[in-house]
This record gives C-alpha cells, sequence and structure tokens, in this order.
C-alpha cells in the first residue's frame, strides 16, 4: 500500500492586510523567538548522552521539526498570497473583505460574517473562508438579494441586510 495521495484542492490565495501582518508576525515569532529556545534546549538534552534513551532530547527533535515545517508552510505561503486592501468599486455588492448581515429566511435569525482568505478564518469572529459554500454564493450578490446554499445542516434560504467594508 503506498502512501501517495491526490493533492488537496488549492485555496484562494487572497488576504487582508490584517491577516497578511498576523501571519509575517507568528513566522518571525517562530523564526526569531521559539526556534532559537528548542535549539538550546536540544543542545543542552544532546549533551546529556545517550540518545537512544533520552525523552527530553527525542520531544526537543520533535518539537524542532514541527517548528521547522511551519515556518517552510508560512514562507512559501506568504510568497503566494496577494494582500486585498482596497474596496471594490462597486461596494454595494459582495466581494472579498465584506462584513455582510444576513437573515435566515425561515427562522429569522440575524449573522454577522466577513468574507476572508483561507489562511485567516476564524468562526467564532464571524470570519468565513471565501472558498467557502455560503461566501461563494454571497459572491456579485447585493442588499435584499435573496439566496439559497446547501450547508451541511440542509439547503438553507437567506437575505442579504447590509453590506460593508472595514475603512
Amino acid at each position: 500500500m503506498s502512501r501517495w495521495r491526490p493533492p488537496g484542492e488549492k485555496s484562494t490565495a487572497l488576504i487582508t492586510a490584517q491577516g497578511h501582518q498576523r501571519l509575517k508576525s507568528e513566522l518571525d515569532e517562530l523564526w526569531r523567538t521559539k526556534r532559537p529556545e528548542v535549539v538550546k534546549a536540544l543542545a543542552a538534552a544532546a549533551a546529556e548522552g545517550d540518545r537512544s534513551e533520552n525523552a527530553e532530547y527525542t520531544y526537543r527533535k520533535k518539537q524542532l521539526g514541527e517548528i521547522d515545517r511551519r515556518v517552510r508552510y508560512l514562507t512559501k505561503r506568504l510568497e503566494s498570497l496577494r494582500v486585498v486592501d482596497t474596496v471594490p468599486t462597486d461596494p454595494q455588492a459582495v466581494f472579498f473583505g465584506a462584513w455582510v448581515e444576513l437573515e435566515n429566511v425561515d427562522s429569522g435569525d440575524t449573522t454577522r460574517y466577513r468574507i476572508v482568505g483561507p489562511d485567516e478564518t476564524d468562526a467564532g469572529a464571524g470570519w468565513i473562508s471565501i472558498d467557502s459554500p455560503l461566501a461563494r454564493a454571497l459572491l456579485k450578490k447585493r442588499v435584499d438579494d435573496e439566496f439559497e446554499v446547501e450547508l451541511p445542516s440542509g439547503r438553507t434560504g437567506f437575505a442579504i441586510l447590509a453590506v460593508e467594508y472595514p475603512a
């Protein structure tokens, strides 16, 4: 049995200016602070002698590998991302970066979402990926438009109450 797997679906290479800064800060933190600490602890563990039975050495080696993997990913990802920090020419329509207030047609519940890149999604803050089914259905819609979308909970109808772009 082979370990080969088909490549994952390509995610959209868009990001907000705040999200880009957050990823750069994470990369800087890993490279300048965490990695040197782990390397120092790894060297100290290696100096203790027999590495085959040294749990501290094994743990630090694994931790260093995880940090290096994340650094490699962030470095490549930051090169491929395109920062979107402008308001679209038609601010009444839904595009990347928009805050959208929706009303569930069936229940009357209102929710507020921001359409962001896949690297900065945060369900708790209401930030949804532009690659999500809901965001795809929202694109180019306007206030008072109604639409249906297939969600994991089933087909759901929404009405757009407001569209805003951060300053």
